[in-house]
């Protein structure tokens, strides 16, 4: 995979995840109490899927920061190398994700 490669697609991916915030922004609203149209049940199923849609935005931030810091890996030119041992990270691992930092063997052992 190219550096030019790597770019456009941690660019699509984040464009990607901006759109899933857009989608999941009415499930992270804070749930209100309306006893009167909402029975218990119903608020606790609401709870659950607040609860849901903010653990998925947890994982879109952390995926963030990882696509930020290879964006940041590919401006210094140190992007594709294991932050591990500094050998070349294979290109099938790059290629399924760009945001990795270890080869496999440092992966495995940590």
């Amino acid at each position: 995979m190219t550096e030019d490669e790597a770019r456009a697609v941690l660019l699509k991916r984040c464009e990607e995840l901006d759109e899933e915030d857009r989608i999941s922004a009415e499930g992270r609203a804070p749930v209100t109490l309306q006893q009167d149209s909402v029975g218990r049940l119903s608020r606790m199923d609401a709870m659950q899927v607040q609860a849901m849609a903010l653990a998925s935005e947890r994982r879109r931030a952390a995926e963030r920061q990882r696509i930020g810091a290879a964006l940041a890996r590919l401006d210094d030119g140190e992007w594709g190398y294991c932050l591990g041992c500094g050998e070349e990270i294979a290109d099938k691992r790059l290629r399924h994700d760009p945001s990795v930092t270890r080869c496999v063997n440092c992966a495995g052992a940590g």
